[in-house]
């Protein structure tokens, strides 16, 4: 009971250790695409020169654009690096349309509290944009493993999570897994090893 129990912690503690770092570098490239599409977004309209300045709605569709690319490169290569899958314009096509429904989400709790609750405080449009953040990027994250980055590796979860599921798995079914039968072959080796050299009784006499 003892084994089986330390075998489940250690399968758990594995699963929430990979996913606690997979989150951090989510959350890292998220920021990252974000700041680029700010820093777009003001270059192109309040930079030097003002080059868009006339066009805010052309310059956020670009900011936009750049940042996904960023984002999907950053995902791609470092958060989901183990799901990457070989097709890469079906994957950032898949992509986009994930980001294009994390940002649906987020108008929509903006659309919500305006229209909806009737709220039009600074106050009340910053809390609905950062509860649209939120489920948006709960959205997204699930999204990418479910879709876009579907291909997982031989590396993922790493392989102590592999074994110690196959521990545990061996733990609570008995002889059933791949550890217990190396284990009896290994107890039928013990047992034969001695047998060969015994004296029968007739040949001592």
């Amino acid at each position: 009971m003892l084994s089986t129990v330390t075998s489940v912690y250690r399968v758990l503690r594995d699963f929430v250790v990979t996913r606690f770092w997979e989150l951090l570098r989510f959350g890292s490239v998220g920021g990252v695409a974000f700041l680029v599409d700010m820093g777009v977004f003001n270059l192109l309209v309040h930079g030097p020169g003002e080059i868009l300045g006339h066009k805010p709605l052309v310059s956020r569709g670009i900011a936009v654009g750049v940042a996904t690319i960023v984002a999907w490169i950053g995902n791609r290569y470092w958060t989901f690096t183990a799901r990457k899958t070989s097709n890469r314009v079906r994957e950032f096509a898949g992509f986009a349309v994930v980001n294009v429904g994390g940002l649906l989400i987020s108008v929509g709790c903006l659309a919500f509290s305006r229209y909806v609750l009737g709220l039009s405080s600074v106050v009340a449009d910053n809390a609905a944009n950062m509860v649209g953040l939120v489920l948006g990027m709960i959205f997204r994250y699930f999204a990418y493993r479910a879709f876009v980055f579907t291909e997982p590796h031989d590396g993922e979860g790493g392989g102590a999570g592999a074994a110690g599921s196959a521990t545990a798995s061996d733990a609570v079914h008995g002889s059933d897994g791949p550890a217990s039968h190396a284990a009896e072959r290994g107890s039928d080796h013990a047992d034969a090893a001695p047998s060969r050299g015994a004296v029968t009784p007739q040949a001592s006499l």
